[in-house]
């Protein structure tokens, strides 16, 4: 069965501990945005970058093994070859959900999304949860609409 984006989102941010992966010492960055974002929002989030201590004052994790309790479900906001590394890792752990960020930058793999499907792991490959998580920002909101009028949303 093939859901539409608008019910995996829907069915992405249901969950509540979200990692975040390619969080930097930069605040402006798109991890970042989400990250801040998604911890506004109520998200119990975590920060995963193997190169930073801390993110956003928060304890930043080297990846997903060493956040205690797991992780329902990953944000991906890396290159392509360190999010089949991502992903890999999701499969070992039992992560069930990846949402491959695709907009300035792009962090969707042709190879890690077959994994995904391969392993049973629900898999966004492309757009931003921004564009998803409540309240939407007008920009954000935009985007969406521009994206799905020129056929650009995945599907």
């Amino acid at each position: 069965m093939i859901m539409s984006l608008k019910t995996m989102a829907s069915d992405f941010l249901t969950q509540k501990r979200i990692a975040v992966a390619g969080v930097s010492r930069t605040e402006q960055d798109a991890a970042n945005v989400i990250y801040q974002k998604l911890r506004t929002a109520g998200y119990e989030v975590f920060p995963i970058n193997p190169n930073a201590d801390m993110v956003e004052g928060d304890k930043c994790y080297p990846n997903l093994s060493s956040i205690p309790g797991g992780v329902d479900g990953v944000v991906i906001v890396t290159r392509p070859e360190v999010t089949e590394q991502i992903v890999r890792e999701c499969a070992e752990l039992g992560v069930s959900r990846v949402w491959m960020h695709r907009s300035i930058g792009n962090s969707v793999s042709d190879e890690a999304v077959q994994f995904c499907r391969e392993h049973n792991i629900e898999v966004i490959p492309g757009a931003c949860p921004m564009m998803f998580c409540e309240p939407v920002d007008f920009g954000h909101k935009c985007l969406r609409w521009f994206l799905g009028i020129t056929g650009r949303l995945p599907a």
